[in-house]
């Protein structure tokens, strides 16, 4: 009765009728036509897009590729995709170096983030080796965060896991006050900012990390993702190599919430609802050492309660000889909606919160991120 009276109350949520699918071969748009997702267009094909953005202040799209051989480029569009520029790629400045004698360079763009309404021309952008980047005029150009390239912690406590640097890629911006930040570095920790980036504090209290002679170390912890409740930014969440783990006081605090027993423990992904603090999704996997659906069996996991108790949700998915994970940009969710796609180019849709799911196709390339879109 308390999730029914939560639901049904009014909401000032709008529809997102655009979703767009990052993948390995270029970026797919899908549109909502009749009720349900449809394909309506692919850009960059043939080439890897890592993550895709839309500033919702004024509808800009912005898409992030990494070309291989050709390095990482950056593009936006003013026009739904119709047509494209190129915009030049954050740049370290000369001489700055990820470790002594090894010259910093734009490896991969993982996040980006607009500034909120009182900076309308701002965007951050978080990369791999480990900075942060801000533009102050609509993405024309980005300069280093110095500050926190220059941290103490940064060239011998800050390290790469699933790549060979650090890499930031999640940023968050307080919509109450719009010069409050956190970012999430992985392998670094959670750090936050209230002053616009001139000065960070890490926030890693009551985080675990295993792999580390200390596990309650102050920094070198490696969240997965990071996340604020839209409805209410002091609770953070994020899914860590370590576990599931939530604040309640700005990240001030971390909790445990991880089942026991169950299958909502390790992953990469997470997402909250944008109604209620205490409702998540993750994307079960079995270890950081085996990467693959729990039982090969593909779940999605929800608490309703802040992480005290996990429901795997399974009507529609398949439940046997599955192998598939979710990156940690794949699992997005907004009002009754949630969407994710899986290294092996699956992409499945729930309309109900995660109740049921249905099949958008099951025919794509690795799919790097997922969102929506208005």
């Amino acid at each position: 009765m308390a999730t029914f009276a939560r639901r049904c109350k009014p909401c000032v949520m709008a529809n997102k009728n655009t979703l767009f699918l990052s993948t390995r071969k270029g970026l797919i748009v899908c549109s909502r036509r009749s009720g349900n997702w449809a394909f309506s267009g692919s850009h960059f094909d043939g080439i890897p897009v890592t993550f895709t953005y839309e500033d919702e202040r004024h509808g800009a799209w912005w898409a992030c590729l990494d070309h291989g051989h050709w390095g990482v480029k950056l593009h936006r569009s003013f026009d739904r995709g119709a047509s494209w520029e190129e915009v030049s790629a954050p740049a370290y400045p000369e001489g700055a170096e990820i470790q002594e004698g090894v010259p910093a360079t734009t490896k991969y763009i993982w996040s980006m983030q607009h500034g909120g309404h009182s900076h309308p021309r701002r965007l951050w952008l978080g990369t791999i080796p480990g900075g942060l980047f801000r533009s102050e005029d609509g993405g024309d150009n980005f300069q280093l965060v110095e500050s926190l390239w220059n941290h103490p912690t940064r060239p011998k406590q800050w390290f790469g896991g699933g790549f060979d640097h650090p890499g930031i890629h999640s940023i968050v911006v307080d919509p109450r006050d719009e010069d409050h930040l956190y970012i999430g570095i992985s392998v670094a920790g959670v750090l936050e900012s209230r002053d616009g980036g001139q000065s960070w504090a890490f926030r890693n209290k009551g985080l675990r990390a295993d792999f580390l002679p200390d596990p309650f170390a102050e920094v070198s912890h490696d969240p997965h993702l990071l996340l604020a409740a839209p409805s209410n930014p002091d609770v953070l969440w994020q899914q860590n190599h370590c576990g599931i783990f939530v604040s309640h006081d700005g990240g001030a605090n971390w909790k445990d919430v991880s089942e026991a027993e169950g299958p909502a423990r390790f992953g990469f992904a997470i997402a909250v609802a944008e109604d209620d603090p205490h409702q998540a999704w993750v994307a079960p996997a079995v270890s950081d050492e085996v990467r693959t659906a729990v039982g090969n069996s593909l779940c999605i996991c929800r608490t309703d309660d802040g992480g005290k108790s996990w429901t795997a949700q399974r009507k529609g998915l398949p439940q046997q000889f599955c192998y598939d994970i979710v990156y940690r940009h794949a699992l997005a969710a907004t009002g009754e909606d949630v969407v994710f796609g899986t290294t092996t180019g699956n992409v499945f849709f729930s309309q109900d919160r995660g109740d049921s799911w249905a099949v958008l196709s099951h025919y794509l390339p690795m799919v790097h991120a997922v969102g929506f879109g208005g």
